[in-house]
């Protein structure tokens, strides 16, 4: 794990969301994936006609193929940006979210 860069993916989920909402986001989480689809995003944003989809992960973890498949599938549709993010990555995500 980076030293410079120790949060948790948790931690990590609550500084961005707190960014997100801050700058007008509406956010979308699921509590309990267990009935859904396997790879979705963690975080799905909207705002003033535009989408963003983040899948977080701490310095250490691994997207999963289904996740990877999801980032592809939805950075594809017009008008949505969706990303695999980590705390390293935290000067794009505050230009994403601007």
């Amino acid at each position: 794990m980076s030293t410079a860069y120790p949060q948790t993916e948790k931690d990590f989920q609550r500084t961005v969301v707190e960014l997100a909402k801050l700058r007008g986001w509406l956010v979308y989480r699921t509590w309990l994936p267990i009935h859904s689809p396997a790879g979705f995003p963690d975080l799905f944003l909207a705002r003033r006609g535009a989408a963003v989809a983040l899948e977080l992960k701490s310095e250490r973890g691994k997207a999963s193929d289904k996740q990877l498949e999801w980032i592809a599938a939805l950075d594809a549709v017009p008008g949505i940006t969706a990303r695999l993010v980590q705390p390293s990555d935290w000067e794009s995500i505050q230009e994403v979210l601007r």
